[in-house]
């Protein structure tokens, strides 16, 4: 099997089945394009002195499977904030997610931080229990997870750590920043408070905050979902790594009952 998620070809970039998401065997999970905007990111006018604080993603259509052509460019250039923007096309032109990231000078100062316990690490997780699937997918074949609280199957927030077991770009290590983004669409995958057998809750949008860079291969996200009645379903997670607390991701979400719910 093709152990990375995109090749790259030319100006784009051939989505393999490892991208494949939950709700539509021909589109991608969401923290596939994420790791790759958050890669277009990390290239464009790297400068050591600013940090990404914030990328926001707008998931417009489902991204299918196959080439998709990336644009990338500086909207805000400055010393101490610069605004990124990026997209994801398909051939023909029609644009599938966009997004912008917000870079900002790092503080040369620092104040005390109220004290937040790491979750357990994940050598003590229980591995994901996913169904059995014919095909590859980008939830256990492309990310790995470990629960150390909560499981798909219990409803409600839940705990748990994640790790690529593949490369983003073939032929590439993938940075701290790209796992992170990978992992971070998954709130509410792991913490819904719906049946995945009768619901479905698709996020149109992605934020992730950071408040400093990760490190190492795992990152932790500790997730719920919130669904009112007459409003609109939200899912959030702060997210870790080994070290500590990183930062934070959230998601607003289209709850809706599945057709072939029984």
């Amino acid at each position: 099997m093709n152990r990375a998620i995109y090749t790259a070809d030319g100006e784009g970039f051939v989505a393999s089945e490892l991208a494949r998401g939950p709700w539509d065997p021909a589109a991608q999970h969401g923290g596939a394009p994420a790791a790759l905007l958050m890669r277009a990111f990390e290239r464009l006018e790297p400068d050591p002195e600013l940090m990404i604080a914030r990328v926001t993603y707008e998931l417009l259509r489902p991204a299918p499977l196959g080439m998709l052509v990336l644009e990338s460019a500086v909207v805000r250039g400055g010393r101490r904030v610069k605004l990124l923007e990026a997209s994801l096309r398909t051939p023909a032109g029609t644009e599938v997610v966009r997004a912008r990231a917000l870079k900002v000078a790092r503080a040369e100062i620092g104040a005390p931080i109220r004290e937040e316990l790491v979750p357990p690490p994940p050598e003590e997780g229980e591995p994901a229990d996913f169904e059995p699937r014919d095909v590859p997918m980008f939830g256990g074949h492309a990310i790995e997870l470990r629960f150390v609280r909560g499981a798909f199957t219990e409803p409600g927030p839940a705990t748990a750590w994640f790790r690529l077991l593949a490369d983003i770009v073939a032929g590439e290590a993938p940075s701290p920043l790209q796992r992170l983004a990978a992992a971070a669409d998954f709130p509410n995958g792991i913490g819904s408070v719906l049946s995945w057998r009768e619901h479905t809750f698709i996020n149109p949008d992605l934020t992730v905050y950071l408040e400093r860079e990760p490190v190492g291969e795992w990152i932790c996200l500790d997730a719920e979902m919130r669904v009112r009645a007459g409003g609109v379903g939200f899912s959030e997670a702060v997210l870790y790594d080994r070290t500590g607390r990183v930062g934070r991701s959230l998601q607003a979400l289209v709850v809706g009952r599945r057709a072939d719910a029984t």
